[in-house]
C-alpha cells in the first residue's frame, strides 16, 4: 500500500464538510487519493453514500469517525477508522454527545445574542445539511452577517474560549470514547495534536492514559500541521510507541488551505497506521 495516497481524516455534509458523503469522494479521487476515510463529528450517517461512491470511484473506503472527547477539563478529538456504524454502543455514545450538541448550539444563540447578535441559531441551521449543528455552521452566518471577514477570525473573535460565543464542552470521556470505538472495530487516533494548548508534560500524560486505554495512534501529518510540528508529532508517535496518521482535515473547498490530495509524507521513521496488525477490518455498508 506504500504507493497509494492516504488521507485519513475528511468532513462532509453529514457533519461540518461543505461537500456531500459522494460529493467529497469524486473530488477526493480526482486528486489522486487512493484511500480515504470519512470521519464526520460524532456522526456517522455519511458512510454508506460515500462507501457506494469509492466502489464506483475505485478508491478504498475506510469509515471513521471523529469522537469529541473530554479529557482533564479539555476538548480533544479522537479519530476511529475502520469503524463499524452498526455497533450499538457507537450509536448511544453518538446520541449522547447528539443530545449535548443541541443544547450547546441553544447556548451559543443566547450568549450571541446578550452581545447583540440575534438569529444566529435559525441562521446556523441554514447551514447545516446534517444532523450536526457544529460551530463552524455558526461561524458561516456570522461571516455571512459581516461579523468577521472568515472562519478563522470568527472563531477567534466569537467561538473561542473568553469569547462571546464559547460554550464549554461537556463531551464523552476518554475511556467512554475509545471505548466505542474499540467495540465498533476500530483503531483510535488523536486528531492534529499539534493544536491542542497543552504543555508537554499534559500532553505525554494524555498519550499515556490514551495508549493504556487502546488508543493505538496519532496523527502526525494533518492539514493544520506545520513542518516542525510533523516532526515533533513523529518522535512523540515513536516515543510513546503508537502509529502514525495522516489526513487533512478536510471541510470543503472554501477551506484551501487544507486542501485533498496535498499532504506531505509520514516521516520515514514512523509506522503508518495502514500497517497495524487490525488494519483492513471492513464492514458491509450497502
Amino acid at each position: 500500500m506504500s504507493g497509494l495516497q492516504f488521507d485519513l481524516h475528511t468532513h462532509s455534509t453529514a457533519s461540518d464538510g461543505s461537500l456531500a458523503p459522494a460529493e467529497l469522494v469524486q473530488r477526493a479521487a480526482a486528486c489522486g487519493i487512493g484511500v480515504l476515510a470519512l470521519t464526520d463529528h460524532d456522526q456517522t450517517a455519511g458512510l454508506s453514500e460515500a462507501a457506494r461512491a469509492a466502489r464506483e470511484a475505485g478508491i478504498e473506503f475506510v469509515p471513521g469517525i471523529e469522537l469529541s472527547v473530554t479529557w482533564s477539563h479539555q476538548t480533544f478529538h479522537i479519530v476511529g477508522l475502520g469503524i463499524d456504524p452498526g455497533c450499538a454502543s457507537l450509536q448511544a455514545g453518538i446520541e449522547r454527545i447528539s443530545a449535548f450538541r443541541h443544547w450547546r448550539a441553544e447556548e451559543i444563540d443566547r450568549r450571541l445574542a446578550k452581545k447583540g447578535i440575534h438569529g444566529a441559531l435559525d441562521g446556523a441551521r441554514g447551514y447545516a445539511k446534517g444532523a450536526i449543528l457544529s460551530r463552524t455552521h455558526f461561524a458561516h452566518y456570522l461571516v455571512a452577517q459581516g461579523h468577521a471577514r472568515d472562519l478563522r477570525q470568527v472563531f477567534k473573535r466569537f467561538l473561542v474560549r473568553n469569547k462571546p460565543g464559547y460554550v464549554p464542552g461537556e463531551w464523552a470521556s476518554l475511556e467512554d470514547g475509545l471505548a466505542w470505538i474499540q467495540e465498533a472495530g476500530g483503531l483510535a487516533v488523536i486528531a492534529h495534536p499539534a493544536r491542542y494548548k497543552i504543555s508537554a508534560t499534559r500532553l505525554r500524560q494524555l498519550l499515556k492514559e490514551f495508549r493504556e486505554l487502546g488508543g493505538v495512534g496519532l496523527e502526525v501529518v494533518s492539514g493544520s500541521h506545520s513542518r516542525d510540528d510533523i516532526i515533533s508529532m513523529a518522535n512523540l508517535s515513536r516515543r510513546h510507541d503508537l502509529v502514525a496518521s495522516a489526513g487533512s482535515d478536510y471541510h470543503g473547498p472554501e477551506n484551501p488551505y487544507l486542501g485533498l490530495g496535498r499532504l506531505p509524507t509520514l516521516p520515514a521513521e514512523c509506522q503508518p497506521v495502514w500497517e497495524h496488525p487490525d488494519w483492513g477490518v471492513t464492514h458491509n455498508l450497502g
